[in-house]
């Protein structure tokens, strides 16, 4: 360890005008902690910051570890739950097993590099080739895994309000809209390959994304596009999709109660009815709390990306940067208790395959329940 040539990989007692000190030394900066063989791969930007403090490092991959864990086990959940039961061999459930398998893949492609670097030197060590598959596979993943959210929100608007306009979706529809989610988002993906924008380490260094902190023209450009694509167009699709279904429910049920007002009753619904609109409404709350997530979810890192093209930099430290891209790698934990394990159908499921979960769901005994019902709820 040399302190006059900066060159140091870790946080050592060292002494100061004021007598031993733990930490770094006045003056090192967060590139000071990377090999000459890396720095290439790393913006000046960086250059800027003090290292941040080595247990950061090891929070984030304990964190990261957690989420693996348990983004893996409900995803690979569902998968097996859709292969291995008929029942859930539905257009609407081919969504949330597209879902379950990008969520899936995304963690598999990430985690594993990120808490490597995270416990060997907190900094990108595998080299440029990794660090551009590390970000493409992010993306793709993670891009397609919002669309897909859009996709499912999609089709339970052609459910609950177009039902009666023949709105439900076949498989054949579903694969194609599936094929349209992966190319729109491996659209969105491959141009950093070819010189629009370019994939680097980001943050602490110990991940790589887009590049969202040059300030030439074509790394601008690129941001605006990614800005729109990822994130106001599904924005505006879910946000519209769910609109128009808590208003159809609203007005339905509106409708209904001024229907029996003027007969005297107190319900118009048959035990059959009721549970079907029972199913409706539940699925409209998981979608619109799922709305909510999505935006605490993504919005920070949107907000990230664009400080860092238009914004100012001075406020784009390392952990500002980290934190929110790590924010969206939660998803893959909660969308498939969203979209499935928290949904009758996959807990039925569930519990004929894994009985010591203790999940008691009540089965319906009437098998001429309502298409709704049958299609993937």
């Amino acid at each position: 360890m040399s302190f006059g040539t900066h060159n140091v990989s870790e946080a050592l007692p060292y002494r100061g005008s004021g007598g031993v000190s733990f930490g770094y030394p006045e003056g090192f900066t967060l590139m000071d902690m990377v090999p000459e063989e890396v720095k290439p791969m790393i913006h000046s930007h960086w250059s800027k910051f003090p290292p941040v403090n080595p247990m950061w490092h090891y929070i984030l991959a304990l964190f990261f570890i957690i989420l693996g864990i348990f983004s893996f086990f409900g995803n690979g959940m569902v998968m097996y739950l859709f292969t291995c039961k008929k029942s859930l061999r539905s257009p609407a459930n081919m969504f949330v097993v597209n879902l379950a398998f990008s969520d899936f893949m995304m963690m598999a492609s990430q985690f594993p590099m990120y808490v490597w670097n995270c416990f060997h030197g907190g900094y990108w060590s595998l080299g440029p080739f990794a660090c551009q598959i590390h970000a493409f596979t992010g993306s793709i993943f993670g891009l397609c895994s919002l669309l897909t959210l859009a996709a499912i929100g999609y089709d339970r608007y052609c459910v609950i309000v177009k039902a009666f306009d023949g709105g439900h979706i076949s498989s054949g529809k579903a694969f194609i809209i599936i094929l349209l989610c992966w190319l729109y988002a491996g659209a969105v993906s491959i141009p950093p390959f070819f010189g629009w924008n370019a994939y680097i380490p980001e943050g602490i260094l110990t991940s790589c994304s887009f590049d969202y902190i040059s300030r030439d023209w074509s790394t601008r450009s690129f941001g605006i596009f990614l800005f729109v694509v990822c994130y106001c167009i599904p924005l505006l699709i879910i946000t519209f999709v769910y609109s128009q279904i808590v208003n159809a429910i609203r007005s339905h049920e509106k409708a209904l109660r001024e229907q029996a007002k003027k007969m005297n009753v107190e319900n118009l619904r048959s035990n059959v009815d009721a549970n079907k609109q029972s199913a409706e409404i539940r699925i409209a709350k998981v979608a619109v709390s799922n709305v909510f997530l999505w935006l605490l979810t993504w919005t920070p890192y949107a907000a990230v990306v664009l400080m860092g093209l238009f914004g100012d930099q001075n406020k784009m430290t390392p952990l500002v940067s980290a934190l929110p891209g790590l924010m969206c790698k939660t998803a893959s934990v909660y969308n498939p208790m969203m979209f499935a394990i928290s949904h009758p159908k996959f807990r039925l499921a569930l519990q004929e395959v894994a009985p010591w979960f203790c999940i008691h769901e009540h089965k319906d005994d009437d098998s001429k329940s309502s298409k709704t019902e049958a299609e993937g709820k």
